[in-house]
């Protein structure tokens, strides 16, 4: 059954004005009208709304139950209305960001995009730089914020970071044994770094602990299990520069990647947003 809205708003405008002839003059339509929508009404619910006489209108036990449906229908009717009227960006938006990333200025910056944008709906993956940019390439992902290595290109680059060496307090590394290394899991691109920048300066190392997240290696990092590799600007606290002279790791792009032209629509938006925010904190390293 659909009940035509009009209906239910003549019905409505009967039942407040108590008679046919005022609720005719609150619509603006002739009294006839309005009887022939009631009736249209009634018959469609097959049950008697009204009891009429020469002197008053009345709503029956049913009509008083439809007053109340009545309003219920329409008001939904008019909030569904009122929110696909409003001129906002929305969707849903597969957001990749690498997990260096989401313990810096993330929550700060998406807690202002739902400010701004309360009708977008986010889906949220952390993962390692590389995992993300092969889900962006299988289009499991509309958007990834993530590291780049200096041989490949993000579509929209957002900032350059140093790449530095970071222990726990006191760590000494004896020159004489490899460097041991903490690290993520491959594919890794601060991993493929380390190893790389080891490799060519003439150092042997060992892989001294993997962890897939960065909780992890921060804490096998400050219980002396070896060195991590890290953007300067967001070593995490508590960690120093290891007293052995390491080589320079060089430095690291943090990117945009879409699979689509970042032209307009909500993905627009929240890149727009992530280029806009300042996101390089002070380094935390401890010498």
């Amino acid at each position: 059954m659909v009940i035509d809205p009009v209906l239910l708003r003549t019905f409505l405008a009967v039942a407040d004005s108590g008679g046919f002839s005022e609720a005719a003059r609150r619509l603006g339509l002739g009294q006839s009208t309005v009887s022939q929508h009631v009736r249209r009404l009634e018959s469609l619910l097959g049950r008697e709304l009204f009891v009429r006489d020469t002197h008053r209108v009345a709503l029956t036990g049913d009509g008083e139950a439809m007053t109340g449906f009545a309003r219920d229908i329409l008001d939904q009717q008019d909030r569904a209305i009122r929110y696909f009227a409003r001129p906002e960006p929305r969707g849903r938006i597969r957001l990749g960001v690498c997990e260096d990333l989401v313990l810096s200025r993330l929550p700060e910056l998406l807690r202002r995009f739902r400010g701004d944008h309360p009708l977008v709906d986010l889906e949220l993956t952390v993962e390692l730089s590389g995992v993300l940019h092969d889900r962006l390439t299988e289009g499991k992902l509309d958007l990834t914020f993530a590291k780049r290595g200096p041989d490949d290109s993000a579509d929209l680059p957002v900032w350059s970071d140093s790449l530095s060496w970071a222990g726990a307090p006191g760590l000494c590394l004896d020159p004489g044994e490899p460097v041991p290394l903490v690290v993520y899991p491959e594919p890794s691109i601060t991993r493929a770094r380390a190893l790389d920048t080891l490799r060519r300066n003439g150092f042997r190392w060992r892989i001294a602990c993997t962890c897939t997240h960065l909780n992890g290696l921060r804490a096998a990092v400050l219980a002396g299990l070896g060195v991590g590799l890290f953007a300067t600007s967001m070593v995490p606290h508590g960690m120093a520069v290891p007293a052995a002279p390491l080589p320079d790791p060089g430095s690291v792009v943090f990117g945009l990647s879409s699979r689509r032209p970042l032209t307009h629509g909500p993905i627009a938006a929240l890149s727009d947003l992530i280029r806009a925010h300042p996101w390089t904190p002070q380094p935390v390293l401890a010498h």
